[in-house]
């Protein structure tokens, strides 16, 4: 299929939320204002909610430590059955739907707490759970769902039954535009047909939510469409059980469809909702990635404390030595920060008084990145242990620490639910939309005279209320934020007055670079994902502290989370400021020029004197809508 880069474009912003009905802490950070009054005092679950969670989490704990062996999983690369009938009995799948329907009901805070516990027994659990319950059939069920399909579909996902979701096609990534599987109306069903690829649990999958395109036609509007498919329907084939550098226990496969029926019943909201049901589902979903990176972080620190305090070289343990002693520091210092941005936005998530989709996005970019980065250093630490696997470590008697384990599974996590680069995007695009809800026609090479004149007189109004407001505020004043600076305490008070004055600068770069390049700045993803690097990082320092005081106030390691929250903001606005250098003094021209002579061939003198280990074959599988040729492998965990 093509479609043009204006087509994508339109199926994109046609997909998102287009209104903004309730506040965003970090909405408005982009914006240039610190509305700590949005998440302090720290917002906490209900004591019904905490003793459902606690109890729940117990459970799981002991079903880990004597039931799930994770170097097992790793060494088969396969989750064994039994492991997952023990998960089902105990009522892991139905984490996160509500008791009503047979489900436990959870928090979002508890769920995630949950699947960070299990994701550390194995990674490759985590990712079976939170594919089921976060992106699968329950979670779109439970917000888009009528009565009938909730009461069909729910108590199965709570109980017995495991769900997977199905987007992505071989050529088809994060550009939906181009889907090319088809749900062809045909009386009271629908045909589908196409194949779908990356399809986790899709091997083991019980129920399947698939997005399909359904052209238009006489009393069919058409569009990108959610339907929820049994996956024993006839005409369905699981081609290949997929393997990859991590995650080796990973149900996913390669899944055909071949003239198969579903049910009008079984359509989840109208034709031409799918993609907007699929972003609006990953405002809380994508917190589960967060969850297992923050759960990777107390992993890690776990073992650079015990390995570097026994590991001597030069006459002292290593965690002596400055070199490893500041890497210690940043996993530390991030674990904290990672988990306060996490239980901050589920939280938020749970009261469901603020609209989170920047928050939820931003904690998936920011997690996903800095876990990799804590995991490589772990490796580091270990030194050549580090490189070991932890079968090999444990073959010549020494402890299996599966430190590159870690790093691998963790890697997938840049990529999974949006890749770091359509995040950049993505949170882009929503920090900027109050500027293009006002102006956007401004640039709009398609808008008429009389729009562009109705928007350049509300632009005049905005930016004359908006623009003043950014020149001076709180974090100039020397006393504000005083409750964050207690006695005998490190003073954080400083840090948050920080990011008041580095949200003003962050808006009045952005403002400056719609200025500069107008329309053009959508195609300036270097310098948009700058913007969103940095405002990740204010709003990890806003949680760290908020959190640090919550506990303060509790009585509960508060003076070591000051400190902990006080060497992550250092760290953090060392970052931030190479970020905003980076903004206008970087290599992003001469960047394109060389990337102009790779693809003309310029430099293919640079490739000679190697072999090219990689097989033949095309780079992206052919995809035609056909019956399948391949034996079937899915299976069936009764």
């Amino acid at each position: 299929m093509t479609v043009s880069e204006r087509e994508s474009r339109q199926v994109a912003e046609a997909a998102r939320e287009q209104h903004w009905r309730r506040p965003s802490f970090a909405r408005e950070l982009f914006l240039g204002r610190l509305r700590l009054d949005l998440v302090h005092p720290h917002p906490r679950p209900g004591a019904g909610a905490v003793s459902r969670g606690e109890e729940f989490l117990a459970r799981l704990r002991e079903f880990c430590e004597t039931s799930v062996d994770g170097l097992r999983i790793e060494r088969e690369g396969r989750v064994p059955d039994e492991v997952v009938k023990g998960l089902k009995a105990i009522g892991a799948l139905g984490m996160k739907i509500d008791r009503r329907y047979g489900g436990l009901g959870l928090s979002q805070l508890h769920y995630n707490r949950a699947l960070a516990l299990v994701a550390s027994a194995s990674p490759a659990l985590g990712a079976l759970l939170s594919a089921h319950q976060s992106i699968g059939v329950p979670q779109p069920l439970e917000r888009f769902g009528t009565e009938e399909q909730k009461e069909a579909f729910l108590p199965r996902c709570a109980t017995t039954d495991i769900s997977a979701f199905l987007l992505t096609e071989p050529d088809v990534g994060s550009d939906p535009a181009r889907l090319a599987t088809t749900a062809v109306p045909d009386g009271d069903s629908y045909v589908l047909d196409g194949v779908k690829l990356w399809t986790t649990n899709g091997v083991i999958a019980d129920l399947l939510v698939v997005m399909a395109r359904v052209p238009a036609s006489e009393g069919h509007p058409g569009g990108i469409t959610a339907f929820v498919v049994e996956a024993d329907s006839p005409g369905i084939t699981v081609e290949n059980r997929n393997a990859f550098m991590g995650l080796r226990g990973i149900e996913n496969g390669v899944t055909r469809f071949h003239r198969v029926r579903v049910p009008a019943a079984h359509r989840i909201g109208p034709e031409g909702a799918g993609l907007r049901i699929a972003l609006t589902t990953l405002n809380t979903g994508r917190l589960s990635l967060p969850a297992m990176c923050a759960g990777a972080g107390k992993w890690c620190l776990k073992i650079a404390r015990e390995w570097s305090a026994a590991r001597e070289q030069w006459g002292k343990p290593i965690a002596r030595h400055e070199a490893v002693g500041t890497k210690i520091s940043f996993i530390a210092a991030t674990t904290f920060a990672l988990e306060a941005v996490l239980d901050l936005s589920s939280q938020l998530a749970d009261d469901d008084r603020n609209d989170i989709r920047i928050e939820a996005a931003l904690a998936k970019l920011y997690a996903s990145e800095m876990a990799y980065r804590m995991a490589d250093e772990l490796v580091q630490i270990r030194g050549g242990r580090g490189f070991e696997t932890a079968d090999s470590l444990a073959a010549r008697g020494e402890r299996g620490v599966p430190a590159e384990q870690l790093l691998r599974d963790l890697r997938i996590n840049r990529i999974f639910e949006g890749s770091t680069e359509i995040m950049h995007l993505l949170i882009a695009r929503e920090a900027v939309d109050a500027h293009l809800s006002v102006a956007g026609d401004l640039v709009d090479p398609d808008a008429s005279t009389a729009d562009k004149g109705r928007a350049a007189a509300r632009a005049g109004g905005f930016y004359a209320r908006w623009l003043p407001k950014l020149l001076a505020g709180p974090g100039q004043l020397p006393g504000t934020y005083r409750d964050f600076h207690p006695a005998g305490h490190p003073d954080l008070a400083v840090h948050l007055r920080y990011v008041e004055r580095a949200g003003r600068r962050l808006a009045r770069a952005t403002f400056a670079g719609m200025a500069r390049w107008q329309g053009g700045l959508e195609r300036k993803q270097a310098f948009l994902g700058r913007i969103v690097d940095i405002g990740a990082e204010l709003f990890a320092m806003s949680a760290a502290c908020v959190r640090a005081e919550m506990l303060r106030a509790d009585g509960s390691d508060g003076r070591a989370a000051y400190q902990l929250a006080d060497a992550f903001c250092r760290q953090a606005r060392l970052r931030a400021e190479e970020l905003f250098g980076r903004l206008w003094n970087n290599t992003d021209d001469i960047d394109r020029e060389v990337v102009r002579g790779v693809l003309g061939g310029v430099y293919t003198w640079l490739e000679e004197g190697v072999l090219d280990p990689s097989t033949p074959g095309p780079w992206i599988a052919e995809a035609a809508p056909g019956p399948s040729t391949a034996p079937d492998v899915h299976r069936r965990i009764g």
